[in-house]
């Protein structure tokens, strides 16, 4: 039977506070999402707000009925809420550390942290400050229904081509089959498929050429005929891009011509034509009319050169300037200990601006490293890059490797060659026959290089490209190379022959 008894053991173990988990918690997350943070936080904890308020530029309504700038009234109700001259007769200069009440010292967060200058009021124009009067593009939808409005067809037709219409995609396709669109019509109509045909001719008639197309070689061959009827000079071209797109588009999609001469009975000269006016034409006609929009990323770092070295500064636009209500901690600081509720909000909010200033020099300090170590990657391009790992720049920092994971992850940086995340600067690396070692990056931006200047007529293989590279001193094998090149979606020997 085992008795109940008391052990003492002697170790060592890291508490993770609040204070210090959130710190964690905010270095992982974007800059979206830490901006959502800070609005929860500002929307929940009174003694926090934040400098840069959207507000504090708006125009409203003077009380003598003109118009005045919310920031004025704004910074003057911000100097009165300044502490008085101290009647307790501590220094201002010490309060942050003789009263944890006193707020004045949460602001110098603010200020030295400025957001991006804004755009001089020279340059605006109406679209620019006013985006709901800038024109938007017509839809697909719009477009075809403009040109049904001008037909003569009747009612019932245009009925009927509408209906069509609300069933193509974005490409301008009909990926419904006829045969399921006339089943889900109400019999009492009594439409027949010749009807339906009929309409949907009228609607393959429309501009963009190819829309309403069922597939690829039906919207490449409505194209084709609109071609002829335009340029019928060249009907033999026309008639020979028929004959592909109608039975020999996977020949084409592979790029053999040999087999497509065999079987067309044709002249290089003649499938060269033909080949370049299929190019000429639009796969997918209705995706102009496409409203998405891009998506853009904000970069939470900007790498410039200043004075013959590339510097890592921070974007003041991601940055958030936040302070103490000083109002609010100026009643704690007279009447301490009366709500308990506000010195628990004080202190969060000291918590959260701390945090969020850690969280982006920690940031900066990385991004220094990585811009440190990948000097000739900002001087040359990708071709520049060497291989880098998490724990050398964690060793370089004596930060741990999780923490340089986490600033790296979803954090953007600005370069003289475009948007990168902080992650793809870090990578696998290849052998050199010196003994060295090559960036993963760098051996890609070669191989496509050498792609890009090979010659068409007779591109290089996989294995041609291994050994170009390993006289470059580069040991690549080849199953490396048809893995690199696929990565970059760059299509094999075969597929890149042309005429």
């Amino acid at each position: 039977m085992m008795k109940p008894g008391l052990q003492l053991r002697v170790g060592q173990h890291l508490a993770l506070t609040p204070q210090l988990q959130q710190s964690i918690r905010l270095l992982q997350l974007s800059t979206l999402e830490l901006s959502q943070e800070i609005e929860q936080a500002l929307a929940d904890n009174p003694m926090l707000e934040r400098v840069d308020d959207p507000l504090d530029s708006a125009v409203r309504l003077a009380p003598n009925g003109g118009l005045e700038s919310a920031g004025h009234d704004s910074g003057q109700a911000q100097a009165s809420a300044e502490p008085a001259p101290a009647d307790s007769g501590s220094g201002s200069e010490n309060r942050d550390e003789a009263d944890p009440y006193a707020g004045g010292d949460s602001s110098a967060y603010a200020e030295e942290w400025p957001t991006a200058g804004t755009r001089g009021s020279s340059d605006r124009d109406d679209e620019a400050d006013y985006p709901q009067l800038a024109g938007s593009a017509p839809s697909l939808r719009d477009h075809l229904g403009d040109q049904l409005a001008g037909t003569l067809a009747s009612s019932r037709d245009r009925a009927l081509v509408t209906l069509l219409i609300d069933e193509l995609d974005d490409d301008g396709y009909l990926p419904t089959p006829c045969e399921e669109i006339l089943a889900s019509l109400p019999a009492e109509l009594e439409i027949d498929e010749g009807e339906l045909a009929a309409a949907l001719r009228l609607l393959q008639s429309f501009d963009p050429v190819g829309v309403g197309a069922r597939d690829l070689r039906e919207s490449l061959l409505l194209q084709l005929e609109a071609i002829e009827h335009e340029c019928p000079d060249g009907h033999e071209s026309v008639e020979l891009a028929r004959a592909i797109v109608s039975g020999h588009l996977d020949a084409l999609a592979a790029k053999d011509f040999k087999r497509l001469r065999r079987a067309l009975k044709c002249t290089d000269e003649a499938l060269r034509d033909a080949h370049r006016l299929i190019l000429s034409l639009d796969p997918r006609p209705g995706a102009r009319f496409s409203s998405q929009t891009a998506d853009y990323v904000v970069p939470d770092v900007v790498v410039r050169r200043l004075e013959g070295q590339w510097v890592a500064t921070l974007n003041p636009a991601v940055m958030p300037r936040l302070r103490v209500n000083d109002v609010y901690a100026d009643v704690l600081r007279k009447n301490r200990g009366i709500n308990g509720d506000l010195s628990g909000h004080l202190q969060e909010a000291r918590w959260l601006i701390k945090n969020v200033q850690q969280r982006f020099e920690t940031i900066q300090r990385v991004s220094q490293a990585i811009v440190d170590r990948q000097r000739a990657f900002f001087s040359h391009g990708e071709i520049g890059m060497r291989p880098l790992v998490l724990r050398e720049i964690a060793d370089i920092l004596d930060l741990h490797e999780s923490t340089v994971s986490r600033v790296t992850t979803q954090k953007f940086m600005l370069t003289p060659h475009g948007i990168f995340e902080l992650k793809y600067f870090f990578g696998s690396h290849v052998a050199t026959d010196s003994g060295g070692a090559a960036s993963s990056t760098a051996i890609r931006a070669l191989i496509k290089q050498l792609i890009n200047a090979e010659d068409t007529k007779h591109p290089l293989s996989d294995s041609q490209i291994a050994k170009l590279l390993g006289e470059q001193g580069f040991v690549v094998a080849r199953r490396t190379v048809a893995k690199y090149r696929e990565s970059m979606r760059i299509a094999p020997v075969s597929q890149r022959k042309v005429l």
